[in-house]
């Protein structure tokens, strides 16, 4: 109980660093950009094409950097995620849970900043649950499980620039969840198939029933008119 208090304690204490970090760098950043306005017409002209060119290099415009505002969300959504992880409405007996939309705010920062910063947020995520409650039968089971499933979340950010983005990339990423699962349920979990049962899509079933049920209260909650709006406003303020 202590660890896991001292884990909290720990990783509040981060997340309130990288805030403060990011608060510094963008009151820098706004001395700079005060500054830039004395600049000649040239030199913003050329800014100008060297922003064109990063942002045809990136396709998105967005480059794969975890900055000090993409930390900040990013520890943010870890933070949300591990807290509503802990609130399950419904907990299975040989593991697994129906939380309050834990798996959405892990799905955020791939939605908002790509694959790439999504990927490295789920792994953060699934490393910290490893940490808070830990069960491992096997190194492989343990990568399986912790780092590549929940690095899957990370698999929104394939959709991040697409209509109705969220909702496509939260599928996503929950679907990539789900597959890793019920490969380590397969695999290392075989001997509590139910009777009659092979076990991969006994896997399949056992993981689809707690991990789907959660994503349908998800989506009909995205489904909200308010509900989207907020999401959206909450995006626009990550990428600006």
């Amino acid at each position: 109980m202590l660890c896991k208090i001292l884990l909290v304690v720990l990783f509040l204490a981060l997340l309130a660093a990288a805030s403060a970090f990011a608060g510094t760098r963008y009151r820098s950043g706004k001395n700079r950009n005060s500054g830039a306005e004395h600049n000649s017409e040239t030199e913003n002209s050329s800014e100008t094409q060297n922003t064109s060119k990063a942002k045809s290099a990136s396709g998105t415009g967005r480059s794969f950097q975890l900055t000090a505002r993409k930390l900040t969300f990013c520890a943010i959504a870890i933070a949300l995620g591990t807290v509503l992880s802990n609130v399950k409405l419904y907990s299975f007996p040989f593991g697994g849970s129906v939380t309050l939309l834990s798996m959405l705010f892990i799905c955020l920062p791939g939605c908002w900043f790509g694959a790439g910063t999504g990927i490295i947020t789920g792994v953060a995520y699934g490393i910290l649950q490893l940490l808070i409650d830990p069960y491992v039968i096997h190194p492989a089971q343990l990568l399986v499980d912790y780092l590549l499933a929940f690095g899957a979340f990370g698999l929104s950010g394939l959709f991040m620039d697409r209509k109705n983005g969220l909702v496509k990339g939260y599928i996503a990423g929950v679907t990539g969840r789900w597959i890793f699962t019920t490969i380590s349920g397969w695999i290392f979990f075989a001997e509590y198939a139910w009777e009659g049962w092979n076990p991969l899509p006994y896997s399949m079933v056992y993981n689809g029933i707690y991990i789907f049920a959660e994503s349908v209260v998800t989506l009909l909650i995205l489904a909200i008119p308010q509900v989207k709006e907020a999401f959206s406003r909450i995006r626009k303020l990550a990428l600006e």
